[in-house]
């Protein structure tokens, strides 16, 4: 694919102020931003940014909550040629302090929520380096201290530094590095992903050049952000609908009573979430097809979507349905199930589609050779949006970015049609006896169980078969199924190997902040609380 000069995050957030100045860019809370004020809050924190002395190159981090001022700060770091690093507030203290120290961040962005742990961190860093509390001295605005870092290091009505000034713009790269993301660590410590401009802008292109909207934004949609944007997930789905002109719904975080109370109140058109997210809103006594009429299209990704929860999601959201799979380094989506393909019944409802135009997918074995369809494997990517590579990790990077290939953590097979069906994480195979089990496919037949809402099946250290598949559930309110009542469920719907041999009933499941289940939580703690007998290998609950 041909990269395209303008297409920079500074060159489209420029472009929309002349072209549509009044449209509004951004809605939070009670808050809105047209594209006129997120160019001008953006050029001014850019012009502050190059005043402190900041780099191009440098990393700055942010660590708040979803607001505008997330945004305009991506956009701002964009225009001064700095990397953004987005930290999620949900880490622990040994966890951010890895991030910071890791990308070397100048100067760190924070919510007065979050400013204890910033400055935990703070005091140990051994170079110098900034905080500035976006809402300082005034909760109730969330822009306030930012505003006056700004006019402290820079006159806001001097003349625009070069590299803040939006009409050049143009000056940026598609290749320049803008993102850094770290990966949720589900194993190992988080790696920093460095994205550059073209992740945000091949997908959307190369599906108008090939005459196919399986997923797609328009400048009149009302996209809701009901995924953080410290992650791919999130700020992947703002910056496409950013691009294309859209008004952005953001939620300072996902409730779903919330969600479902936007959606109506906005006219909300397109979103992205996880599956347990959806549910979480169909389950909200709001959630009727009313409130939804808006709809007309939603993508969801992390996990596939049980057939029960879609005839749900289809018979009351009244929309198109899209699945799609990425990660962190593909940029961008990079296979998508679409939404013709989301017939109630279908077997390629158990797939995550399709390589999307302009991508391609193989599946090779441990030596690298491409397998044959229907042969499992590690899945490989070709995509014009994959990542620049991993911050200071050439081992690392050279380990998963081999030539144009991504190869990915995951496992699972093409069929006759080109579609992918995932098995697994490589690293997450419950291998019992000498049988490879994948953990995804043992979920997607417990989900389809009417009194179970959500479950991550795992595999726990066993002293005579190596590892028991063992299953975490969580069950829906005024629901109740027995173990046994759910060992009987997946009979004859799996082969008896990979039926748990334990039911855990659970409140809830740890996930990343893009949905997925961290199942390396789930593991530990069952390891440590979990001694398997060899008989319940044979079926027996009791």
């Amino acid at each position: 694919m041909t990269l395209h000069l303008d297409w920079t995050l500074p060159a489209s957030s420029a472009a929309h102020a002349r072209h549509r100045p009044a449209h509004v860019a951004i809605r939070c809370q009670d808050r809105t931003m047209t594209y006129a004020e997120l160019q001008q809050c953006s050029d001014r924190t850019a012009r502050a940014l190059v005043a402190t002395g900041i780099r191009p190159g440098s990393r700055v981090a942010y660590l708040g909550r979803e607001s505008e001022y997330y945004y305009s700060t991506v956009l701002a770091c964009a225009k001064a040629g700095i990397v953004l690093v987005p930290v999620n507030w949900r880490l622990t203290v040994g966890e951010v302090d890895h991030i910071v120290r890791d990308s070397g961040a100048r100067l760190i962005f924070v919510e007065r929520e979050f400013r204890p742990l910033v400055d935990r961190v703070h005091r140990d860093l051994p170079e110098a380096c900034a905080v500035v509390e976006l809402d300082a001295d005034d909760p109730t605005d969330p822009g306030a201290g930012l505003r006056r870092w700004r006019s402290a290091a820079a006159d806001p009505d001097a003349a625009p530094d070069p590299r803040a000034d939006a009409a050049s713009a143009h000056r940026a790269g598609p290749d320049d590095p803008v993102v850094q993301i770290y990966t949720s660590g589900t194993t190992g410590r988080p790696k920093g992903v460095v994205l550059a401009h073209r992740s945000f802008f091949t997908l959307p292109a190369a599906m108008r050049a090939a005459g196919v909207d399986w997923i797609d934004w328009r400048p009149d949609d009302v996209s809701l952000i009901s995924l953080p944007g410290l992650g791919i997930a999130g700020i992947g789905w703002f910056m496409h609908g950013f691009n294309a002109g859209a008004t952005n719904v953001v939620m300072r975080m996902f409730v779903p009573q919330e969600a479902v109370r936007l959606i109506r109140e906005h006219g909300v058109t397109t979103t992205f979430a996880a599956p347990a997210m959806l549910a979480m809103m169909l389950a909200e006594r709001e959630a009727e097809p009313a409130a939804f009429a808006s709809m007309r299209k939603v993508a969801y990704g992390a996990a596939p979507i049980s057939e029960g929860l879609l005839r749900q999601c289809l018979e009351v959201f009244g929309c198109e349905f899209a699945q799609i799979y990425a990660s962190t380094e593909t940029g961008t989506v990079a296979v998508c199930l679409p939404p013709q393909a989301h017939v109630p019944g279908s077997p390629l409802l158990r797939s995550a589609g399709r390589a999307c135009p302009g991508t391609e997918v193989k599946v090779i074995d441990r030596d690298g050779t491409v397998l044959p369809p229907g042969q499992i494997g590690q899945v490989c990517i070709r995509t014009p949006a994959r990542m620049l590579g991993y911050w200071n990790l050439p081992e690392a990077t050279a380990g998963t970015l081999v030539g144009e290939w991504l190869h990915m953590g995951d496992a699972g097979y093409l069929d006759e049609d080109g579609y992918l069906f995932l098995r697994d994480r490589i690293n997450d195979t419950i291998i019992v006896a000498g049988q490879n089990i994948y953990p995804a496919e043992v979920e997607t037949a417990l989900a389809d169980h009417a009194a179970v809402a959500d479950v991550a099946v795992v595999g726990v250290a066993h002293p005579q078969w190596g590892e028991a598949v063992h299953a975490c559930v969580v069950l829906r309110p005024g629901r109740a199924a027995t173990p046994r009542e759910l060992l009987t469920f997946l009979r004859g719907r799996l082969a008896d190997y990979k039926i748990p041999v334990e039911y855990h009933v659970v409140t809830d499941l740890p996930r990343n902040p893009s949905g997925k289940i961290l199942r390396r939580l789930v593991r530990e703690r069952l390891q440590s609380a979990t001694t398997p007998d060899a008989s319940h290998l044979e079926g027996s609950l009791t």
